[in-house]
């Protein structure tokens, strides 16, 4: 199967968002989003969790505002 280089991925409509959440999460745990997610101790995962936790709850209230604002515009 040929590569298409000008062709992207499809990727959930969130997932750059989602990403940014977490790397903000570990920011401000005092890690470097970059190497933190290289490790492999307990320490990173558990924070790596951690951030995933945090960032379905904060897409999910993106996603709750996202309905509102669609129903209170008559788009649903």
């Amino acid at each position: 199967m040929a590569l298409l280089p000008d062709i992207r991925p499809i990727e959930e409509p969130l997932a750059e968002l989602e990403r940014l959440i977490i790397d903000d999460f570990v920011r401000g745990a005092g890690h470097d989003p970059s190497t933190i997610h290289g490790r492999t101790d307990a320490a990173s995962k558990q924070l790596l969790a951690n951030a995933a936790t945090f960032a379905a709850g904060r897409l999910a209230e993106v996603e709750a505002r996202m309905h509102y604002l669609r129903k209170l515009h008559g788009q649903e």
